[in-house]
């Protein structure tokens, strides 16, 4: 989805996208956008997550700088909106808002009575749109209703487009702290290889608050234009069960399942099989290192059980088996007593940091392309279905010669197997 969000913004009206993502996706935003072939203006590195407010305000420092005049779009990477040419047709129409001071949200006619989104009732029109009469938070059923019978109210795409000058202003006004958090952590932040890293410290004195309550909520100058393109909000399993290709029993499968006598349900595997008998209306999700089972009308609830991980400091709250790195990335395929197992792809003309480790030695086997490894005094190139051993304490390094991505299988062994046992010599990419 964050693929399809930067295809959606490439050419005219828009400029070249500045994404502001958690530090720990960098990799994978960067590698996403190569992969896309998109230019980016920057990428900004939140150190820790304060909501949109902050994250947008610390945008819209950056590109006021550049441009005094700067006109910003605010979009989230987990919408379906199509097509394309609609979408277009709403931000130019809304443009003409803009030069009045607005600070524009796009609203969706609704179709049903959703529960899941929040809510907009218009008021006076304008040219193009509407003033914005409320905001209403995510209601219960039965006012969802009411608002559907009453014709004047839409759900709130969660997308943006103003002035950077104008939304810094009506920031100020009401929240002067986060302008003021958001202008440290540019200010002390530093750039480190393709991304602006914002000051820890001066960013996490923020508060946490959406833009829809530090702002739009306040401000007297928001306005509504519709958004014409069929938009979904993915922020449920829901969504992608009414997005997805049904079969004649209403069962919309993603991976390797197989169902008999089921209904409705949403299977996604990105690795086992899934196998089913009698259920209904059921979401099931199997990744490589969790299964999650719930009733589809519970999907909202997903939040509760990331918050109930969280509590208690599951690592699977916070990672994904694949890590992203400058180079490529890896992912962990077994683990147990004294040993690891990884598989890891390195790009062509990348390599890792020359390094060694005091308690784990690894074995490496090349699956497809080239390895050059330095193991030690030594400097040899490894193909497919050879290996190698690097003992603990010796010095090396794993580099891609050739033109398409290295494969290998890792298997470290030893006392104690954890990324924190490197010694980093030598890294071409500016890290410790």
């Amino acid at each position: 989805m964050f693929s399809e969000t930067l295809a959606r913004v490439q050419g005219a009206p828009f400029a070249p996208p500045l994404v502001v993502c958690n530090d720990e996706h960098r990799f994978l935003v960067a590698e996403e956008m190569r992969m896309a072939g998109v230019r980016s203006a920057d990428i900004i590195l939140e150190p820790t997550p304060r909501n949109t407010a902050p994250a947008i305000a610390a945008a819209a420092l950056q590109l006021a700088e550049r441009d005094p005049d700067a006109r910003i779009l605010v979009l989230p990477s987990d919408h379906v909106i199509e097509p394309r040419e609609a979408f277009v047709e709403s931000i130019e129409r809304a443009s003409a808002l803009i030069d009045d001071g607005r600070l524009i949200t796009f609203g969706v006619v609704p179709d049903g009575p959703e529960t899941g989104y929040g809510y907009i009732q218009r008021g006076e029109a304008l040219h193009g749109g509407w003033r914005v009469s409320r905001f209403v938070e995510k209601p219960d059923r039965s006012n969802a209703v009411a608002y559907l019978a009453q014709g004047d109210f839409f759900w709130n795409a969660g997308i943006f487009l103003f002035a950077a000058k104008a939304y810094l202003e009506e920031l100020d006004n009401h929240h002067p702290e986060i302008g003021a958090a958001a202008r440290r952590a540019i200010e002390t932040g530093n750039r480190d290889l393709d991304f602006f890293r914002l000051n820890e410290a001066a960013f996490r004195s923020a508060p946490a608050i959406s833009i829809d309550r530090a702002v739009m909520e306040k401000t007297d100058h928001a306005a509504m234009v519709p958004m014409t393109a069929t938009w979904n909000d993915m922020g449920s399993w829901s969504s992608l069960w009414t997005l997805g290709e049904a079969d004649a029993a209403g069962n919309v499968i993603a991976g390797d399942a197989v169902v008999i006598d089921g209904r409705d349900n949403y299977i996604h595997s990105d690795k086992p099989l899934v196998a089913t008998i009698g259920v209904e209306g059921l979401v099931i999700v199997a990744t490589d290192d969790t299964v999650l089972v719930l009733p589809m009308d519970r999907s909202q609830e997903v939040r509760h059980l990331v918050t109930a991980l969280k509590t208690s400091s599951r690592e699977e709250a916070i990672s994904h088996t694949r890590v992203y790195r400058p180079w490529g990335h890896y992912q962990n395929l077994e683990a147990g007593d004294g040993f690891l197992v990884k598989r890891i792809m390195v790009k062509p003309s990348a390599e890792l940091s020359l390094q060694y480790h005091h308690k784990r030695a690894e074995h490496w086997v090349v699956v497809a392309g080239t390895a050059r490894v330095t193991n030690g005094d030594e400097v040899f190139d490894l193909g497919p279905n050879q290996s190698t051993y690097i003992p603990k304490g010796a010095p090396h390094r794993l580099a891609n010669p050739g033109s398409d991505p290295l494969h290998l299988i890792e298997v470290q062994s030893g006392d104690y197997i954890g990324e924190d046992d490197i010694v980093c010599l030598e890294d071409s990419y500016g890290r410790d």
